[in-house]
């Protein structure tokens, strides 16, 4: 964490789903580094979005067997978090919710900025004239109402 603080090239990836980083350090990383330098992401596995008790990671082989528990993937033993079942929109709400990020933010740390770090950032990202118009909307509880790919409505 010092280094992605120090160096101003350094961008980071911060998993924000309310479980594996703290919401303190979501807000400070935002504070320190702006939204320019910052994805939230989910690091998903195949359990994302349901509400399996067990999943696995990869393979479905014993070893890899995962237990799902508030929230989040653990390792069988409890020892470890082994990865997110979140989905985007409880990230959104989380860092608008929980960590009290602004919505503007919010938006740009899982759009625009991705879209910049990968090269897509002259089409994807933002929503304006010339770009791919894939946005969603969200109502007054920030509940996904529909989504738009490329501008066609999918839901």
């Amino acid at each position: 964490m010092e280094a992605f603080y120090t160096l101003p090239e350094m961008k980071a990836e911060i998993i924000g789903d309310g479980c594996h980083v703290p919401k303190q350090v979501i807000a400070m990383a935002r504070r320190f580094k702006g939204t320019e330098n910052i994805c939230l992401i989910t690091d998903a596995m195949r359990a994302a979005g349901t509400d399996v008790a067990e999943s696995y990671l990869g393979e479905v082989l014993p070893e890899n067997r995962v237990i799902i528990e508030a929230g989040v993937a653990k390792l069988p033993d409890r020892s470890f978090y082994a990865g997110s079942i979140a989905t985007m929109d409880r990230v959104f709400k989380n860092a608008v919710l929980n960590v009290g990020l602004s919505i503007e933010d919010t938006s740009a740390m899982m759009s625009k900025t991705p879209a910049n770090i990968v090269g897509a950032g002259a089409y994807k990202g933002v929503l304006d004239i010339g770009y791919d118009a894939d946005f969603l909307v969200i109502d007054e509880n920030m509940e996904v109402e529909k989504v738009y790919v490329r501008g066609d409505c999918k839901k």
